[in-house]
């Protein structure tokens, strides 16, 4: 029986860690859709929040309903995404923030390579969770080559010339905070009151909906424009963008916060290859590199 449950466990980590590369490619292949347009602002969210709510919803009484339980699912439903939606909303404020006051591909991998390592270090101090010494080098190290991946090709700084402080370093770990703050809610609300990860989201991009609302109206005679242009990208964003979350939200309640939060990362490896590839964007040596150093921080993971 040991040796069974034992199985059990590895079984559950490598499912677990599928679930979250998954997402990882979900995650860049939305980005990468919907490049450029993600930066309109608010008219493109709100239309991409209403396509994940119309696309989701249904599948709701389909994944489980609301979650397990009576009335205190439904209570912890509407405070969880609630929260959550806020949490969400202020992330994409302060990252639209950072990719019009700074360099994209240094707000973006600043970000997402101190997210979740805050996230990791939350999970260890306020979710009691603990990971093993291998592990957690394995964490630095995907957040270090993550960090890398976004300041190859940043300028270099010009000799005797004072720099004041790089907006996009500044709004890139800003956004990260905002990261491990929704992501620690998000499994302590799945984990505390047994929440199912598809009505989650849908309540999450609900809230979008009315907090975008205001800004939207302001922004009205762009709104039918927008969806006119980019309706393709839209729909991609409102099945691929939820789908990414879904998988993430789903592998927290099978593994430990500090792992899955640097795991889901591998997508600015995958989006910065794409980049090489495809629009021959900075040095494809550098960047092969620093994507062989986060799969190798991957690979620690599972020790």
């Amino acid at each position: 029986m040991p040796r069974l449950r034992a199985a059990g466990k590895v079984l559950m980590s490598a499912f677990a860690l599928f679930l979250v590369l998954s997402a990882a490619v979900c995650h860049a292949a939305w980005n990468v859709v919907a490049h450029g347009v993600s930066r309109i602002g608010v008219p493109f969210l709100w239309w991409g929040a209403l396509a994940s709510t119309v696309i989701w919803a249904p599948l709701i009484p389909l994944t489980g309903g609301f979650g397990r339980g009576g009335f205190d699912v439904v209570a912890g439903f509407a405070v969880g995404a609630g929260v959550s939606g806020v949490l969400h909303v202020a992330y994409m404020l302060v990252l639209q923030q950072g990719y019009a006051r700074g360099r994209l591909s240094t707000v973006y991998a600043t970000a997402r390579g101190t997210g979740p390592a805050l996230s990791s270090f939350l999970a260890v101090v306020l979710l009691g969770e603990s990971i093993g010494v291998v592990a957690g080098i394995g964490v630095v190290v995907i957040v270090v080559g993550v960090i890398f991946t976004g300041l190859i090709g940043r300028a270099a700084p010009v000799p005797g010339v004072r720099r004041g402080p790089d907006p996009s370093i500044i709004f890139g770990v800003l956004t990260g905070v905002a990261i491990a703050v929704y992501t620690i809610w998000d499994a302590h609300a799945l984990r505390t009151w047994g929440l199912s990860p598809v009505a989650f989201m849908v309540g999450c991009t609900l809230v979008e909906l009315v907090l975008y609302a205001p800004r939207a109206i302001r922004r009205r005679g762009e709104m039918l424009a927008v969806v006119g242009a980019h309706w393709p990208r839209i729909l991609a964003f409102g099945v691929l963008s939820p789908l990414s979350y879904i998988l993430v939200l789903t592998a927290v309640t099978l593994a430990p916060v500090a792992l899955v939060a640097p795991i889901r990362e591998v997508s600015v490896v995958l989006v910065s290859l794409f980049g090489v590839l495809v629009l021959r964007e900075g040095s494809a040596v550098r960047r092969v590199g620093a994507s062989i150093v986060v799969v190798g921080g991957v690979l620690m993971l599972a020790f």
